[in-house]
């Protein structure tokens, strides 16, 4: 065990015993209260930060708030949160229409070329960002949304209200870094790990709604699934 690992031991315990927004001890002190270089008590640090125990606030760090734990299942992301007790949000970053491509007609079955309706948009969880979305429609049958829909609301909500009823999806997930731009988007560094969300869904017969890129910080949610 290294010794940056027996501090950040050490220092779950001291998050343990202080709340949500509470101020970390600064690198100074913590140097100091357990014998080693700052450098050690840095790394440590870095490791509760990527692991979601704490946040920078300004320039401060505090202890965070427990990640989002989104259910594994047919649900929007606003119903998801709800779930949960957060209060959901989303702002549009990208509304327009597009050529699919090769594989993005496949997912959708369309031909390629054929017009897709793009929407991409920052998840929020109590005015924080946690993710980034985009989803894509067949224009032919979701076309209506381009004008017809607030970006701001359940996208599910929308879909089902006009008579379409999710049946299942095919969903991957795996750990991936963000690009500069969406960093940018998400407040926080290249460096910082992300959990990358592949889905297609269909409809009761079979019909392809959607398919989505979702792209989660890694210090702020996390996924969970029932096993039977």
């Amino acid at each position: 065990m290294t010794l940056a690992h027996t501090i950040r031991t050490a220092l779950d315990v001291t998050l343990a015993g202080l709340q949500e927004g509470d101020p970390v001890p600064a690198e100074r002190e913590l140097a100091a209260r357990f014998g080693v270089a700052r450098e050690t008590v840095r790394q440590a640090l870095h490791e509760l930060l990527v692991a979601g125990r704490i946040e920078r606030r300004g320039r401060g760090t505090v202890v965070a708030r427990p990640k989002l734990v989104h259910a594994l299942s047919l649900q929007s992301y606003t119903e998801g949160a709800q779930t949960v007790g957060r209060t959901p949000g989303r702002m549009l970053v990208t509304r327009e229409i597009i050529e699919a491509s090769t594989e993005l007609a496949s997912g959708l079955d369309i031909a390629t070329g054929a017009p897709v309706l793009h929407l991409e948009r920052v998840l929020l969880a109590d005015d924080q960002r946690i993710g980034l979305e985009s989803t894509y429609l067949a224009a032919a049958r979701f076309g209506r949304f381009e004008h017809d829909f607030d970006p701001a609301t359940s996208l599910y909500a929308a879909i089902r209200a006009t008579g379409v009823e999710f049946a299942s999806a095919t969903e991957r997930i795996e750990t991936a870094l963000p690009t500069p731009r969406e960093a940018t988007l998400l407040e926080c560094t290249t460096a910082l790990p992300m959990l990358l969300l592949n889905r297609c869904s269909v409809d009761t017969d079979g019909v392809a709604i959607e398919v989505v890129r979702a792209l989660y910080r890694g210090d702020r949610v996390a996924f969970e699934t029932v096993l039977t």
